[in-house]
């Protein structure tokens, strides 16, 4: 029986039961039929698809939610999402995500912690699982908001829980490389820019830049925040100072920071390498175009975010998490600025 210019035509979207109506055959066949089970004919089946694709039906995603517990989206609790860090991490996520078929639903707590906890309460219900970035995820916050039963994986946390994965860079190790690689070409009054107190990224990369130093020099700690207005206060403070009181190097704890450095420091006359050696952490895109080329700890950030997408949907197959500690190993990438590379 072929729909009429009437189906075709009506204004209200058409429901199964209007499939099942045109196709001759039961709501139910039509449900089996759409979701893939195996006990339909094959001519049937074939049959509901063609009057499915002449009505436009679209099946209901909440109908479908209450038959089957799941969304198909995963939400995403990320700190910000401005910026070449997170373009680039939520590329890996969605990238990720969509090889699962699955929907993505992002948050940003800009940094706040009753945003983020706002933001994981507004995502119960309308997700299966979540990845959380937040420096303000300790066991303490997850504990008072993240939903008991709600599959989660933590990203660039302190938190070792039995009940979530965590994926992180090797924040300690890449900072003491970096710092040593600057020992090793002469430097030694070397400044830290750091980010910001409660941050378990900047709390690492601080451990291992006063590691690389060991006993050749003296920490020398710069105030950070992890962003590009950072980097030129920092800047700014490092120009207002006598030439022989300034750091022969500094190591800022991430590239955005190291690039309103280098702008403001290049501004007020200093020349990079040659006055003050600079290098970052990350390897953001843009690290490699500025001039000179930035010296930096190259973190696979996009691995990342696909990785952890990747873990969650597993455990949204298994309805239950790995809780494990999965540390991504990074690289340093010696460009222009401090003093070597191409």
């Amino acid at each position: 029986m072929a729909p009429t210019s009437e189906n075709k035509m009506t204004a209200t979207p058409a429901t199964i039961k209007d499939v099942a109506r045109v196709a001759g055959v039961s709501v139910a066949t039509v449900s089996r039929a759409l979701n893939g089970a195996e006990n339909v004919l094959p001519h049937t089946r074939q049959r509901i698809l063609d009057v499915a694709r002449e009505l436009r039906y679209s099946p209901s995603g909440a109908a479908r939610s209450l038959i089957t517990r799941r969304t198909d989206t995963v939400g995403a609790l990320l700190p910000d999402l401005h910026g070449e860090f997170f373009s680039e991490l939520i590329r890996g996520i969605d990238q990720a995500a969509r090889a699962r078929g699955l929907h993505l639903l992002l948050s940003s707590s800009h940094d706040d912690a009753d945003e983020a906890a706002a933001a994981l309460r507004a995502m119960n219900g309308r997700v299966d699982g979540l990845l959380v970035m937040s420096p303000h995820a300790d066991d303490d916050f997850l504990f008072q908001n993240l939903p008991r039963n709600l599959p989660a994986v933590l990203l660039n946390s302190g938190v070792r829980s039995p009940t979530q994965a965590v994926f992180a860079v090797d924040n300690f190790g890449g900072a003491r490389v970096m710092t040593e690689h600057l020992v090793g070409s002469g430097r030694r009054r070397i400044a830290f820019l750091g980010g910001p107190a409660a941050n378990f990224e900047a709390r690492e990369r601080e451990r291992g830049y006063r590691a690389g130093l060991g006993a050749v020099a003296q920490p020398w700690l710069l105030e950070g925040d992890f962003s590009e207005g950072g980097g030129q206060r920092a800047g700014a403070a490092l120009l207002a100072l006598p030439p022989q009181q300034r750091p022969d190097a500094v190591f800022a704890a991430n590239d955005i920071m190291a690039i309103g450095l280098l702008g403001t420091l290049l501004a007020g006359g200093l020349r990079i390498p040659e006055d003050i050696a600079l290098t970052g952490f990350d390897d953001i895109p843009i690290a490699r175009y500025v001039s000179p080329a930035l010296t930096t700890m190259r973190v696979p950030i996009a691995a990342l975010g696909g990785q952890a997408l990747e873990a969650l949907a597993q455990a949204l197959d298994r309805d239950s998490v790995d809780a494990t500690t999965t540390v991504m190993p990074v690289q340093l990438v010696v460009r222009r600025s401090c003093g070597a590379g191409g």
